[in-house]
């Protein structure tokens, strides 16, 4: 059977890359089901140091493919459990992953596909793509972290016209907004993605996992708590082999060497 999702390593970077060009990439069970082992599979290997998600072909994801006999509505399938079973599961992996996490969105990124995106720790597009919530066009909300994420990076103005409107959010607004990190040309966007997940990949891996976890901790946190948790994981930063490279190269005035340990 072909596998419309992939994965392969470029050095310490896992690339997944969603390969169902045909279908600018639709989500159906079986592709949600092999990102979720690829995921687990880049957890458990232990040598990836980033990760970069991208599309194949013109989309980064048109979201879930409602021609897929498992979400079809005359089968009376049980939507909160292939939510949870699904998006959500993705979604848990991907905050909990232990690396930094890149999107390269290359075109059209739509429902839960949009929301899949904005759920890396970094989002670079290109200047053609486009974030779409589509989830009101069929009369649902938006899921897979999507009222999370926007609300957070938005605000709830812009969260809630987004989501009731259901129209698309160009690229460049995006950046604009803060929705995303950075917008670039079409052509060059594989390359600078690749580049900025081997410079995150060479980074203090450690330390930039413990970054993602305080920051991801800050929205729900009051100032106090978040004082105490970034106490407590400067702590294990400062017990690191690349804290110390790290001091010792800036007073020999070098480049640090992090092992990511």
């Amino acid at each position: 059977m072909q596998e419309y999702v992939q994965l392969r390593r470029d050095g310490a970077v896992a690339i997944i890359t969603l390969d169902r060009p045909e279908k600018v990439n639709a989500l159906d069970r079986p592709m949600l089901d092999r990102l979720i082992a690829l995921l687990d599979e880049v957890a458990r290997s232990g040598t990836a140091r980033a990760l970069l998600i991208t599309g194949a072909g013109r989309a980064f994801s048109a979201g879930q493919d409602l021609a897929d006999p498992a979400f079809r509505i005359e089968t009376n399938f049980d939507i909160a459990a292939v939510i949870e079973q699904t998006y959500n599961a993705i979604v848990r992996r991907l905050r909990a992953l232990p690396i930094p996490t890149i999107a390269a969105v290359n075109g059209v990124a739509a429902g839960a596909g949009a929301n899949l995106a904005l759920t890396c720790d970094i989002v670079i597009a290109a200047r053609s793509a486009s974030f779409l919530q589509a989830f009101a066009r069929i009369g649902l909300i938006p899921d897979a972290g999507g009222t999370f994420m926007l609300t957070r990076l938005l605000g709830e103005a812009r969260a809630k016209a987004l989501a009731m409107l259901a129209e698309p959010l160009p690229a460049e607004t995006a950046a604009q907004w803060g929705l995303i990190w950075k917008v670039v040309d079409d052509a060059a966007l594989a390359g600078e993605a690749l580049a900025l997940a081997h410079r995150l990949a060479s980074g203090p891996t450690v330390a930039l996992a413990l970054t993602k976890q305080a920051i991801q901790a800050a929205s729900d946190n009051g100032l106090m708590a978040q004082l105490d948790l970034e106490r407590d994981l400067q702590a294990k930063a400062g017990r690191t082999h690349d804290f110390a490279e790290g001091i010792a190269a800036f007073l020999e005035k070098r480049k640090p060497e992090f092992r990511g340990a």
